[in-house]
């Protein structure tokens, strides 16, 4: 058989992505020649004037002159450019025979004149392409062997990567046509835009994660993991999944991974049905491939890639694995949680000086590294906007952007607009919110740098109740606790909750969990006693179910990871069992007539008001809780805005009785007004 490698110049001008190509087209057009000359010798039809419809002799001869040169480049490198086909070959494993039979197939989309060539040695000048049989023809290989034929076969590297397609399948096997995808074809000639099929489906992987090595809070063991992983990669080609225990820290190792091993890696999301053209594309370009979101069901996708042996793939996702996805289990890996390794995906865009405490700043918030990245870039534009330097404000309005949820379907968002001069507490209570706040900002490095998780599968998550009578400032301390962190408030509509089915109400509380495990928000469960209430002693079926989803609940939350608080009116009310599970219980009493003082002169700060107004009075002689005095007041002002004044003593003292009326209570002695 003819070698196909042609000699270089090295006086050559330079490097042309193709010139290995176009150089080996030059060797097979000779021996396309010589087959030429062998047909036209004993052909008893070459003088038949209807030959080809028609393809004259002196046509082909014609289209057998030597190919005029190509124009000078610009001088360079005197050293021969990369042969694609070579390189290809050689990473592939593919023959001698298996680059020629490529080469021929290939030959009319890189020049028009092997065309005609072709129609004329087909024996039909419609036939413009290779044929099995020329193929084997202008190797010099009898249609009869076996082996050559077995390189066409559908399992042969070729057809079986995707580099060669033998198209008719109606027709005798010798007069199939060979085509070669036109994502190769550009390929060899340096053209390395991916196959349009994956159009959306690609995407760059993020940048390697800084090592943080061992300092307090580092990413120690997360840093470690990578460099095994990394070693590993080295070897032979191999599948693992990277189960994640926070989302982005699969992707984030297996770019560190595959950073420290040399290796390119492009990352896939996308549909089972291109999984083919996502192989192909890994092996032209000698790339890893990393599938990040995996559909519900990805068995049919971890098949196809699972049967790709000589193409590393490294699957990343929340889930744990299923035997059931593959038949071939690929290496199941847990990824160490990392903490302090997320901040450089922040100072990254921002600098390492923004000029406040960035990592506290951006600890309460989990989001993978591309979304801190573009959370930090949103955060640069939004001060940009404002007019004033970078802050943490701008930081925790771009965090909570790319923290979208899905809660919004069960719970009602809230933005807090509040923040601790709104509370009128006394200290003990207050002390025990700025302690939940801190517990929220530092769970990671206590519970988990430090390992002081109490381990069984406990989640990281912070629970605190707040219980206290109705009006006392617990759904307002919820909001102030999650304007502390810079995160959004979610209330769960208890409506969509609770469901007279049995089993519902655990499937609808297990999409909440889910969803807020994830999400960078403060879950809110207000009037908690519907859910988290006591068991009791079964009697019938009834109190069965009841006692099977407070047992749920007791369970979820000891897995949970995020942050959720509870409010009662009556503490008994809430089951022991929940009680234990929580951080934090924190009791909000009744105000007094120094606090109710504080809490009028609060609301009424805005509030215009004429001139002696003193809310002394009506704060020593209405028992009111806070949210009681925010009503009364807002009473009062629409009093005043309807007579087109400002806020008198009358309006605040109406406003208070008609509080009083609402909850049924008598009045206080009118002679002291």
């Amino acid at each position: 058989m003819t070698t196909w490698t042609p000699p270089y110049d090295a006086t050559a001008p330079a490097a042309d992505p193709a010139a290995p190509l176009l150089a080996r087209l030059a060797v097979l057009r000779d021996r396309v020649a010589l087959l030429v000359e062998h047909r036209s010798a004993d052909d008893p039809t070459a003088g038949d004037p209807l030959r080809g419809l028609y393809l004259s002799e002196e046509a082909v001869r014609h289209l057998l002159r030597p190919a005029e040169p190509a124009p000078p480049g610009p001088p360079g490198p005197a050293e021969p450019p990369d042969d694609r086909l070579a390189a290809l070959s050689a990473r592939l494993g593919l023959t001698e025979l298996d680059a020629a039979l490529l080469l021929i197939a290939v030959a009319p989309d890189l020049d028009r004149s092997f065309e005609p060539l072709y129609g004329y040695l087909n024996d039909d000048v419609s036939r413009r392409r290779a044929t099995v049989a020329l193929a084997l023809d202008l190797c010099g290989i009898a249609a009869h062997s076996a082996g050559a034929r077995a390189r066409l076969h559908p399992t042969a590297p070729l057809p079986a990567l995707g580099l060669l397609a033998v198209e008719e399948p109606e027709r005798p096997f010798l007069s199939r046509s060979l085509r070669v995808p036109d994502r190769l074809v550009a390929h060899l000639l340096g053209d390395d835009t991916p196959d349009a099929a994956l159009t959306g489906h690609l995407h760059p992987l993020p940048p390697p994660p800084e090592p943080d090595g061992e300092e307090p809070g580092g990413d120690g063991d997360f840093t470690r993991f990578a460099h095994r992983l990394a070693a590993r990669l080295a070897g032979p080609p191999l599948t693992a999944y990277l189960r994640e225990g926070r989302e982005g820290d699969g992707l984030a190792c297996a770019a560190a991974a595959l950073d420290t091993a040399g290796l390119a890696g492009v990352r896939f999301s996308g549909p089972e049905d291109r999984v083919p053209e996502l192989l192909r594309e890994a092996r032209l370009g000698g790339h890893a491939v990393v599938v990040s979101g995996l559909p519900e069901q990805p068995a049919a996708l971890l098949r196809q890639l699972r049967a790709a042996p000589d193409v590393t793939v490294l699957i990343t996702g929340p889930r744990p694995y299923d035997p059931q996805w593959s038949e071939q289990d690929p290496l199941v890996l847990e990824v160490p949680g990392r903490r302090a390794g997320v901040v450089g995906a922040w100072s990254a865009v921002l600098g390492a000086r923004p000029g406040f405490d960035l990592a506290a700043t951006v600890a309460p918030y989990h989001l993978p590294d591309d979304r801190a990245a573009r959370a930090a870039h949103a955060a640069r534009a939004l001060a940009g906007f404002d007019g004033t330097p970078l802050s943490p404000a701008h930081l925790r309005v771009a965090a909570r952007q790319q923290s979208a949820s899905g809660l919004e379907q069960h719970a009602r968002r809230i933005r807090p607009a509040v923040d601790w001069t709104d509370l009128v507490l006394p200290d003990r209570p207050l002390t025990q919110l700025r302690e939940l706040a801190l517990r929220a900002r530092h769970r990671d490095r206590v519970l988990g740098d430090w390992r002081l998780s109490a381990g069984g599968g406990r989640g990281r998550g912070v629970l605190g109740l707040f219980a206290g009578e109705s009006g006392t400032g617990k759904t307002l301390s919820a909001e102030v606790v999650a304007a502390e962190l810079g995160l959004d408030l979610y209330v769960v509509q208890l409506s969509s909750v609770v469901d007279k089915y049995v089993g519902e109400t655990e499937k609808n509380l297990e999409r909440i969990f889910t969803e807020a495990d994830r999400t960078d928000a403060v879950l809110l469960f207000d009037e908690a006693d519907a859910v988290f209430g006591k068991r009791s002693e079964v009697k019938d079926s009834h109190d069965r179910y009841a006692n099977m989803e407070s047992a749920y609940l007791l369970q979820r939350l000891e897995s949970f990871d995020g942050i959720a608080l509870l409010t009662t009116n009556l503490r008994a009310n809430i089951d022991e069992a929940f009680t234990r599970r929580l951080d934090l219980v924190v009791d909000f009493p009744f105000p007094d007539a120094g606090q109710r003082l504080a809490l009028w002169r609060h609301s009424l700060s805005h509030v215009p008001c004429a001139d002696g107004v003193d809310a002394g009075p009506v704060a020593a002689d209405f028992e009111l809780a806070g949210g009681s005095i925010r009503s009364a007041v807002v009473t009062a002002a629409y009093l005043a805005a309807g007579r087109g004044d400002l806020v008198t003593s009358a309006d605040l003292l109406e406003g208070a009785r008609r509080e009083y009326r609402k909850a049924g209570r008598l009045l206080p002695g009118e002679g002291a007004w």
